[in-house]
């Protein structure tokens, strides 16, 4: 294992039953993910999310709460991963942003639909966080303190 956590944020973004998920490249095969990625030196989690699932999905969202703070080892790269998820509601589809490179595609499915894809999940996380959400798991971003 790594000797310092990867420090992520991911969210959880709900319309009409779908959730919005990410079929990324991950060691040369494509899983199927929430938007997440690391948090960058200089932003806050929250700004960190935002741009995550923009960068990732060309979807503005807005935080509207915590759903958790996961943790997880992987097994195929050693990393051991702090996952910060948000809840986020859609604003809107952003034309003309483009999604990053190890991105195949951006896509709405429920969760019955997520469980027929032949494409793996990227972690165990990507269901919990679902059965969290749909469980009524909610933190208030007040937790969170950013001085």
């Amino acid at each position: 294992m790594t000797d310092r956590p990867h420090i992520t944020v991911a969210t959880v973004v709900e319309r009409d039953g779908e959730f919005l998920f990410v079929r990324e490249l991950s060691d040369n095969l494509v899983v199927i993910n929430q938007p997440a990625g690391h948090l960058e030196t200089g932003e806050s989690l929250i700004q960190a999310a935002v741009r995550e699932t923009l960068e990732e999905t060309c979807w503005k969202v807005d935080i509207v709460g915590l759903l958790g703070i996961y943790t997880y080892w992987s097994a195929t790269n050693n990393i051991y991963y702090v996952r910060h998820c948000f809840i986020a509601k859609p604003v809107e589809e952003d034309s003309t942003a483009q999604l990053d490179k190890e991105i195949v595609a951006a896509c709405w499915l429920s969760k019955a639909e997520l469980l027929a894809q032949d494409e793996p999940l990227r972690s165990p996380l990507v269901l919990r966080c679902i059965e969290d959400f749909e469980n009524g798991v909610r933190f208030p971003l007040s937790l969170l303190v950013d001085p």
